[in-house]
Order: structure tokens, then sequence, then C-alpha cells
């Protein structure tokens, strides 16, 4: 993601990372934006907390009057409306609720022309893993996660405009299943298990997702697919003033 910055022209003065997690993507933001105050958010105040202690003393001296760690839910953002320049979340979007609803409120606390730019999980993530909890049980063990295509109309309906949407597929592979729930649990993606956590099912079930999975087994290995969906769209400038009266805009060139 950060790569795709390159392209982008925009210096936000104030950028909003939302789902900060720990805070790496937080510190190379504030690398490529060394003017900006950047907002940490985060709805885990334990990620908050680490995001905090991994930086430096010299973060902490020059760039500590630019960072603020918020723990709050971005979807009831205690942001002001139309006061920062740039939304970057990466990888956080697939665990909100309601995807079209947090997507108007980036929108509200975003400038006129400001940018949006995620990532997010698209729908094959995780796909081996779902096949072997398939018929298991009676729960839905896994989370369905958006499609790009749908994703992309609900930022026009949040009220963004020319939306850019990108898709691609990684497989990492693993020794057995237990190492793809660690794995999921090591990197924050433990929610994308909706059901009952393995360790709360019987291990019968447990032992029959198991061989489940194994039945996917590729040159000694276990396949793990995340599909990553990326996505940045702009917040238009208004068509009228807040009195009614229509804005025209004209662009002279001399």
């Amino acid at each position: 993601m950060l790569e795709k910055l390159d392209y982008i022209k925009l210096k936000p003065a104030r950028l909003l990372d939302v789902g900060s997690g720990t805070g790496w993507g937080t510190r190379q933001l504030s690398e490529r934006y060394p003017a900006a105050e950047i907002i940490a958010l985060d709805i885990a105040i334990g990620m908050l907390q680490v995001a905090r202690g991994t930086a430096g003393w010299w973060r902490k001296l020059f760039a500590g009057r630019r960072e603020r760690f918020l723990c709050a839910d971005v979807e009831a953002l205690p942001i002001t409306s139309n006061s920062v320049e740039m939304v970057w979340s990466n990888l956080a979007m697939q665990w909100c609720n309601d995807l079209p609803a947090t997507f108007s409120e980036l929108n509200r606390v975003i400038k006129a022309e400001g940018l949006l730019m995620f990532s997010t999980f698209g729908p094959d993530t995780l796909q081996e893993l779902r096949a072997a909890f398939h018929g298991v049980d009676g729960y839905n063990h896994l989370n369905r996660f958006a499609d790009m295509h749908d994703i992309g109309d609900m930022l026009v309906a949040a009220g963004f405009a020319d939306p850019v949407m990108e898709m691609e597929k990684l497989t990492l592979t693993y020794a057995d299943a237990k190492a793809v729930m660690q794995d999921l649990r090591d990197i924050g993606a433990h929610n994308a298990t909706a059901g009952r956590a393995p360790g709360m099912m019987g291990k019968a079930a447990w032992q029959r997702i198991v061989e489940n999975y194994e039945k996917l087994r590729r040159d000694g290995k276990l396949p793990a697919t995340f599909e990553i969906i990326y996505g940045h769209a702009w917040k238009p400038a208004p068509k009228a003033a807040a009195d009614g009266r229509a804005i025209i805009r004209t662009d002279f060139k001399l």
C-alpha cells in the first residue's frame, strides 16, 4: 500500500490511520509526511500501548508532537467533521460490523478533496480453511468478506467519487492446521473465525477439520489464501454552499 502513495500528489496536514495496530504503518506514514499530524486509531487499547511503547526515544522526542494515539471505534469517530485530508487503513475494514456506515463516517471526517486509501480482505480469503470447516457442525466459523465491486458501490453510496479498486491473491503455506490458526492469531486475523474457536469445539469436530484440511496439502504444505483488496477514493468538493448557493468551479489556463 505504501508504494501506491508514490502516485498521490496530496500532502496531508492531518492524517488518520484507522486500525493502526502496533504502529508500523503509523511510523511509515510519519516518515513519508514529516510535517503532518498523524492520528493512530485502534479499538484495542493494548495495540495502542504497544505502538507507543515501540517508538524509540528519538521518535518520541521529534515526532511526539505530531503523533496522536486514539482508542475509538471507526464506526463512531470522536473526530470533527471535515478535519483530516487523508484516511489510511491497512487490513482493518474487514472487521467492521457495518461497512457502509463506516465509509459514511470516514466521509464525514475527511475534508473536501481529501483521500481515503485502504486495504481489506476479499471473499476468497481463507478459502481452504472455509472448505475444511464446511459441514463439520452448524456454525459459521469464518467471516464473509465483501466483494471488490460491492465495496466500490458502498464508497459511491457513502459520498466518495472515482473509486479505484484492485485485488491480488497471496497464498501462504504452513506445516499443519494448528500453525494456520496460530498465525491468524499472531497477525490479528483470528477474528476471521466468527463461530466457536477450535479450542472450544469438541476434539472429534476439530479432528474432522484437520482431516479435511489435510486433503488440500500440496508439496508437503497446507495452503492458506488471502485475497487482498486495495481501494482508494476521493471526497468531492461540494456543489453548493451551506446557504444553498451553487458553487461553480473554474480553472483558467493562461
